[in-house]
C-alpha cells in the first residue's frame, strides 16, 4: 500500500469517528432535552387537612388590676415595712411618714376646741341669766337678743374648732400608708429619709398587682386586621423568657379608642390570660396570634402555586397583572398535562400564609400543582450545574 492510500484510509477513519461522535452527541442532547422538559417544573401535592388563619401583633403582659399607692400628705419617710415582691393584704401598713408636724397641729386644735367649749359654756350661762332677767323686765329685749347671738356664735366656733381638729387627725392618720388591696408589691419608689410632697399631684409610692394569677395582654392591631377580631376568639402567644412554649388566652375586649402614629391607625386589643404558675411577669413582651378562622378537612393548596405563572402568561400580563397571592374569592393554579402547564381555576377560602383552602374547583387531594419554573434559576432541573457545551476528546 502506497503513501497516498494510507493517507486516504486515515481520513476515512477520522470521518467515521467524527460521524459516530456527532451521532452520539445528538442522541445524548436529545435525551437530556427530554429529561430537562420533564423536570423543568417543580410541583407539590394538594393535601387535605386543617388550616387556621391568624392575625399577629406584639403586646405587653400586665396585671388585670394594678393599683398605684400614693399619699395625700407631705412628709419624710420614717419607716418602710414592705419591699419588692412582698405579698400584702388589704389594710396592711406599707410605710410611715414622720408624724411630728401633724401631731403638733392636732394638739393645737384640741386646745382650740377646749377654748371654744369654755366660750360656749359662758354664752349658755349668760343666755340663761338674760332670759330670767328679761322675764322680770330688768333688761330690754335687745340685750337678751345679744346674748342669744353670742350663744349661737359660740356654738359655731366650737363646730369650727372640732372640724379643724378632725382634719388634723385625718392628716395624722394619712402619715400611715396602708395597702388599698391585697396583692403583690411590684414596685417601690421611695426609701427611708426621702421627702414626698403632695402638692398638685399625688406622689406614687408603690404599685400593687392585685392578682398575678390573672393577667392580661395589651396589644395593638392594625386597622386592616381589627375587623376580623371578635371577643372570645382563642389566642396563642409566646414570650422570650420561655422559648418554645406556647401559652393560651382569649380576646376580652376590643377597645374603640384608636391610636394614630405616623398615619398608621391601631386599636388596643385586651387578651385575658390565666397564669396559675405565676411564671408570666408584668412587662414581658408577648407575641400574639389571634385565631380568626378555622377549617377542618379542607383541600389545601400551597401558596407558591397560587403565585406561579408560566413564562408566556407572565409576558402577556406584564404591566396589567394584579397581585393575587391567594387572597380574594378566586385564584389560578397550574397542573402538568402532557408536560405542559394547564390552567385550573379555583375559589379560595382562608389561608395561614403557607397553604390556602380551596373551597371549589377541579382540584382533588393528591393532585400535583406547579410551584416553580426551575429554568428561572439559571440552571436546568435534572442536570446539576446546568447542561454546558459537550466536550469530546477524539484521541
Amino acid at each position: 500500500m502506497n503513501a497516498k492510500s494510507l493517507i486516504w484510509n486515515k481520513w476515512v477513519i477520522i470521518l467515521l469517528l467524527l460521524a459516530t461522535a456527532g451521532g452520539g452527541g445528538y442522541v445524548y442532547w436529545q435525551k437530556n432535552q427530554q429529561k430537562t422538559e420533564l423536570n423543568r417544573y417543580r410541583t407539590m401535592k394538594v393535601e387535605q387537612g386543617d388550616v387556621t388563619q391568624t392575625v399577629s401583633a406584639n403586646g405587653t403582659l400586665n396585671p388585670v388590676v394594678l393599683v398605684s399607692v400614693g399619699t395625700q400628705v407631705s412628709g419624710t419617710v420614717k419607716k418602710l415595712y414592705v419591699d419588692f415582691n412582698d405579698k400584702v393584704t388589704k389594710g396592711q401598713i406599707l410605710m410611715e411618714l414622720d408624724p411630728a408636724l401633724y401631731q403638733a397641729q392636732a394638739m393645737q386644735n384640741e386646745a382650740n376646741v377646749r377654748n371654744a367649749q369654755a366660750s360656749l359654756d359662758l354664752a349658755q350661762a349668760n343666755e340663761t341669766r338674760m332670759k330670767s332677767l328679761l322675764d322680770q323686765e330688768y333688761i330690754s329685749r335687745q340685750e337678751y337678743d345679744q346674748s342669744v347671738q353670742a350663744l349661737k356664735s359660740a356654738r359655731a366656733q366650737i363646730d369650727l374648732a372640732r372640724a379643724q381638729l378632725q382634719k388634723d387627725r385625718t392628716n395624722l392618720g394619712y402619715t400611715i400608708i396602708r395597702a388599698p388591696v391585697s396583692g403583690v408589691v411590684v414596685s417601690r419608689l421611695v426609701d427611708i429619709g426621702q421627702t414626698v410632697a403632695a402638692s398638685f399631684q399625688t406622689p406614687e409610692l408603690f404599685k400593687i398587682a392585685q392578682d398575678l394569677k390573672q393577667m392580661q395582654i395589651d396589644s395593638s392591631f392594625a386597622e386592616a386586621d381589627i375587623g376580623k377580631i371578635q371577643v372570645g376568639q382563642p389566642v396563642h402567644f409566646t414570650v422570650d423568657a420561655f422559648a418554645g412554649r406556647t401559652f393560651s388566652g382569649a380576646v376580652r375586649q376590643v377597645r374603640l379608642n384608636p391610636t394614630t402614629l405616623q398615619n398608621v391607625v391601631t386599636y388596643d386589643v385586651v387578651v385575658s390570660v390565666d397564669n396559675p404558675e405565676q411564671i408570666l411577669l408584668p412587662g414581658m413582651t408577648a407575641y400574639v396570634n389571634i385565631v380568626v378562622a378555622e377549617s377542618r378537612d379542607a383541600l389545601l393548596v400551597p401558596n407558591a402555586a397560587l403565585r406561579f405563572r408560566p413564562k408566556d402568561v407572565e409576558q402577556k400580563n406584564i404591566g396589567k397583572r394584579k397581585k393575587n397571592g391567594g387572597e380574594g374569592p378566586s385564584a389560578t393554579v397550574y397542573v402538568l398535562e402532557n408536560g405542559q402547564p394547564e390552567k385550573v381555576l379555583i375559589k379560595t377560602g382562608i389561608s395561614d400564609n403557607k397553604v390556602t383552602e380551596a373551597v371549589s374547583g377541579k382540584l382533588k387531594p393528591g393532585d400535583s400543582v406547579i410551584v416553580e419554573d426551575a429554568s428561572d434559576s439559571g440552571t436546568t432541573a435534572g442536570a446539576p450545574g446546568g447542561v454546558g457545551s459537550m466536550r469530546m476528546r477524539m484521541f
